[in-house]
């Protein structure tokens, strides 16, 4: 008797917790406000998206405007912001930029994780990596770098093996981090102590080199980034 009547209890526990959660999740979105980006951005008109404007011109590099996949556009919410270039160096030195920045739809943003084993690449290897950010408050920069590997096919029919270097950061109003359950943990934690929820942006760098070069390649993409994102990014609070 006493089994049937705890059985019950917890029953009854249990659909109040899914219940409160339910009705708690309801209540954060219904009174939240979507706080600013950590990117230099204008409003587009009609919406919550944003213009995040890369820079055309980075050292020696040219770039070309780079419309998204719309796969990807399908794919996140409708009011998910966008923006890419495809940077060119003089010397055949290239890396593909980009920016996904979420609205009130937390779901754009994404384990990386996803990303290029979906697209058939291999991680071989996971450092995180701090860039010197230069400008007018210098600061370290967070970021993580893969090195990712895949097999593409030859002109003669072959396979040829290839390597990448993906570099991503994640960065918010005041505040940048590599780490994507920290992002999860700072936008909970803010929701609950202030109601704001973090507009936070996934920014990637990748370009694609010969095995055995990695390392060259990779400091090439470093000048790259930090050359570039004091033009698009705004300085966390801690920056000095």
């Amino acid at each position: 008797m006493n089994t049937v009547r705890e059985k019950i209890i917890l029953f009854v526990v249990t659909l109040a917790l899914i219940g409160g959660t339910a009705g708690a999740v309801t209540w954060l979105k219904a009174h939240q406000r979507l706080g600013a980006p950590g990117l230099k951005s204008t409003p587009v008109p009609g919406g919550v998206r944003r213009r995040v404007a890369l820079p055309e011109r980075v050292l020696d590099f040219t770039s070309t405007n780079l419309p998204e996949a719309q796969v990807v556009v399908d794919y996140l919410p409708r009011d998910t912001s966008f923006a890419s270039r495809h940077y060119f160096a003089p010397d055949g030195a290239w890396a593909m930029a980009s920016v996904v920045l979420m609205g009130a739809d937390r779901t754009s943003i994404h384990r990386p994780d996803y990303c290029l084993p979906g697209q058939g690449w291999q991680i071989r290897d996971k450092t995180e990596v701090k860039l010197n950010i230069g400008g007018a408050q210098p600061y370290a920069l967070p970021v993580m770098k893969w090195i990712v590997g895949k097999s593409m096919p030859t002109p003669g029919g072959g396979q040829q093996a290839v390597s990448g270097i993906y570099v991503f950061w994640f960065v918010t109003e005041h505040q940048t981090t590599d780490d994507f359950p920290t992002l999860l943990k700072s936008m909970l934690v803010h929701q609950l102590t202030s109601g704001v929820l973090q507009r936070w942006a996934y920014v990637s760098f990748f370009t694609v080199c010969e095995p055995g070069t990695e390392d060259a390649t990779f400091a090439r993409v470093k000048q790259l980034i930090t050359a570039a994102v004091p033009e698009f990014q705004l300085p966390p609070a801690t920056a000095k």
